[in-house]
């Protein structure tokens, strides 16, 4: 019988490693994502490593996923999982995908900080974005040792919210959360916006606080410095602000269409009717041009404003209360016509 070369049997030997080599590298290093754009695995504080398994099957090639969970299995992953919000790119290996969610490498998310007018609304807003109980966050902006903590109380509390977008982290921490928002807050009020501020005798809280009211008045933006400068008008006389959207805060009904004069008797500190001066705090997360607008308001010797007839959205102003009544006729004959209750 004829003798084997042994350069046969190192041969053989060096094909089977080139082909383990070329099998653990098209397991490991080709790419992991069965899509050509970029999805997103969230992991949360309640996953296994079973249920991460099962929410990126659907996002990987079936030979991809086998790798990660041999990965998984081979690093004890159930021990050292990381909550977060995870990019799965196309053109990227399995072991890049696993070390990323491994070591929490996580992408942010863009929150966009919406002028809500109620914290719960906000705390459901926030808990559409984040890693955040809505039922939570909403208790929470509801006590007063927690706004207390950010150097608010719980009517003032909106006022640190600026409407922007950021980019946070999903699974941050509703304490990191108001950090942020409160250093976000802190560069908004710059040295330019303050000393406006201070020109009026105003503080930051009480700007936001004619602003909210002036966003729910109109959703004109070129019309809010006139609107600010009739409430300042009106504060610095020390006229009631008699400003409708005040009632419904008050009432915590927004759909109301027209106010009848029952609803003006309601007791309320946010009832600008019953109270002079400001209310205890904004009645919405003001937007940046409402604030601007009263920061920048127009001078002028307006003290009355109603709704035009034309429902434009934008007011008739008047210097006289007989010239607001005719105004305010023209308005009420407009809703009768209309048949708005």
């Amino acid at each position: 019988m004829k003798q084997v070369n042994p350069k046969y049997y190192l041969l053989a030997a060096a094909l089977c490693l080139v082909l383990l080599i070329g099998a653990i590298y098209h397991c490991y290093m080709a790419d992991f994502s069965n899509s050509d754009n970029t999805q997103y695995v969230y992991i949360d504080g309640d996953d296994t490593q079973d249920s991460i398994s099962a929410k990126l099957e659907p996002m990987a090639k079936h030979v991809s996923m086998m790798a990660f969970n041999t990965l998984a299995r081979a690093t004890n992953y159930s021990a050292h999982i990381k909550t977060g919000r995870y990019a799965i790119p196309p053109n990227t290996s399995a072991l890049t995908i696993f070390r990323n969610i491994k070591n929490g490498h996580q992408e942010p998310v863009r929150l966009t900080i919406p002028e809500s007018r109620t914290m719960d609304r906000l705390a459901g807003a926030l808990s559409r974005k984040l890693m955040l109980d809505s039922a939570v966050v909403a208790i929470l902006l509801h006590d007063n040792d927690f706004c207390a903590k950010q150097g608010y109380d719980t009517a003032t509390i909106p006022s640190l919210f600026v409407p922007d977008t950021y980019e946070v982290y999903w699974n941050t921490s509703l304490e990191n959360l108001m950090a942020r928002l409160k250093k976000e807050h802190d560069r908004f009020w710059d040295s330019n916006r303050m000393a406006k501020a201070q020109a009026l005798g105003l503080t930051p809280n009480e700007v936001c606080t004619v602003a909210s009211i002036i966003d729910e008045e109109t959703a004109n933006n070129a019309e809010k410095p006139m609107i600010a400068g009739m409430y300042l008008n009106r504060l610095k006389m020390g006229m009631p602000l008699q400003a409708d959207p005040t009632v419904k805060f008050a009432l915590k009904d927004f759909a109301i269409k027209r106010i009848y004069h029952n609803m003006l008797l309601f007791d309320s500190p946010y009832n600008t009717y019953k109270n002079v001066g400001l209310p205890p705090g904004p009645i919405k997360i003001a937007s940046v041009a409402g604030i601007d607008a009263v920061l920048n308001r127009v001078n002028h010797e307006y003290l009355y404003m109603c709704a035009k007839e034309d429902f434009s959205g934008t007011h008739n102003f008047a210097k006289t209360y007989q010239e607001h009544l005719r105004n305010a006729a023209k308005y009420a004959k407009a809703l009768n016509e209309r048949g708005i209750k």
